[in-house]
């Protein structure tokens, strides 16, 4: 009988990241005013909007793709490690620089999580991975850029 290792914790993301295309094209196109539809290679489109009337400012769109890269991050991480999620949200503030160019000076994140018997050196670990290794999202932002990642774990059945 041969003896499998599982070394599935060691790449958790093995495959998933494996399929990222080298090179990312998108195409904004200019509306009325100042509002712009940005479109991706695969046809999706977002809506940009200045004064926020018509679709979401860039800025808010930076902050939902920084949850959108950890979140899938973490979720595929924890789901290697066999937790069973019910229920995952990500609520984000970011204060910026007040004098031009206004970047992202603090996020502050906080992860709710419910689920069956969840653990937090688990949902630690993922979060480290998500930020030291995984994200791209996390790991464009500036240097000096503070990120603070906080969560709340809820049992549920």
């Amino acid at each position: 009988m041969d003896i499998v290792e599982d070394n599935s914790m060691e790449e958790p993301l093995k495959g998933y990241k494996e399929m990222v295309v080298p090179v990312t094209k998108t195409r904004l196109t200019w509306c009325k005013d100042l509002t712009f539809v940005g479109s991706t290679q695969r046809g999706y489109e977002i809506e940009f909007d200045a004064h926020a009337q018509e679709g979401c400012q860039p800025t808010e769109a930076l902050l939902l793709s920084l949850a959108g890269c950890m979140g899938v991050d973490i979720m595929m991480i924890l789901q290697k490690m066999r937790v069973s999620i019910t229920s995952f949200r990500m609520d984000l503030t970011g204060e910026r620089n007040q004098i031009p160019p206004q970047y992202f000076k603090n996020i502050d994140m906080v992860l709710h999580i419910e689920g069956k018997n969840l653990d937090s050196k688990k949902v630690d670990r993922a979060i480290s991975l998500s930020r030291d290794k995984y994200c791209s999202v996390y790991n464009s932002f500036r240097s000096d850029t503070v990120v603070n990642v906080h969560y709340k774990l809820g049992e549920s059945d």
